[in-house]
């Protein structure tokens, strides 16, 4: 159907093979794109498939022109689409439902944590008012967020969120953390105060796991994913999250220069110096 850009797990039948359609880049249309969603159950199923649960392929699909099989198939629908044993999951809540309760091993991920759901539930939302234009107002209201963040981290003392062990909370958090981290930089100049500690140190940590460096896309994707949405809304940033809908129009085409096509991807997990100390690397 499309690209085929990772697998992990075994494939002697001894698990089931689920298999994860995630939208391609924007750029070259084969690598990974910058969805959110897409990343995030990409990091769920890959932890899953390290613990040899399941086997996991991930498929790309170029979405400014999806191969005939994929519009057969799906018609309008956009990814993350999950397929498991012949069965399609095509909404976003019906994938994580599927994931925690039909996938094996799938329910360990999804801890109860309403503190920790509470702190990150509206930090997208931040970022994407920050990078409507330049404003102290609202880039002090995103590092207050992520100071609460911090000060949870700090508070607990442990490795990621919820424990010293990866949950679903983390494949959440941490590829809107990056997306923070990359667009933000280039938008607006914002960066992640270097006095956040806690939350360098979180991010140390996830920059060193497979299921993140995976399923992470490149800097020039995250950064090119919210130019289309500035074309999209003629100068203002307002990336969707939510899934889109038959009516709704898609990402507008846009053509890459031939150097932007041709550049080497570049991924952002350098670490401020005064957090990648001794005990950042515990």
């Amino acid at each position: 159907m499309s690209d085929e850009i990772a697998e992990n797990g075994t494939a002697n039948g001894d698990v089931p093979e689920i298999e994860l359609i995630i939208k391609a880049s924007t750029i070259d249309g084969r690598r990974k794109g910058a969805c959110l969603f897409c990343q995030e159950y990409f990091m769920d199923l890959y932890l899953l498939a390290e613990l040899k649960t399941i086997s996991l392929k991930v498929t790309t699909v170029d979405m400014q022109k999806p191969p005939p099989d994929f519009r057969t198939n799906f018609e309008a629908t956009h990814p993350p689409i999950l397929i498991d044993n012949g069965l399609a999951i095509l909404e976003n809540e019906k994938i994580e439902r599927h994931i925690m309760k039909s996938v094996p091993g799938g329910h360990n991920l999804f801890v109860q944590d309403k503190e920790v759901a509470s702190l990150i539930e509206n930090l997208y939302s931040k970022l994407k008012l920050v990078l409507v234009r330049k404003d102290e107002q609202k880039s002090a209201s995103l590092r207050a967020h992520l100071g609460r963040i911090d000060g949870l981290l700090e508070r607990r003392g442990t490795r990621f969120l919820t424990g010293d062990t990866m949950c679903c909370f983390d494949c959440e958090l941490m590829p809107r953390l990056q997306h923070i981290r990359v667009a933000g930089k280039y938008f607006v100049d914002f960066e992640i105060p270097t006095s956040f500690r806690s939350l360098w140190r979180y991010m140390y940590h996830m920059y060193q796991l497979d299921a993140f460096t995976q399923s992470c896309p490149a800097d020039q994707d995250i950064i090119n994913h919210y130019k289309l949405q500035q074309i999209a809304t003629k100068g203002l940033l307002s990336p969707t999250l939510t899934r889109q809908r038959k009516d709704e129009p898609t990402e507008p085409a846009l053509k890459m220069k031939k150097h932007e096509e041709l550049e080497t991807p570049t991924f952002t997990t350098s670490i401020p110096v005064d957090v990648n100390d001794s005990n950042a690397e515990e």
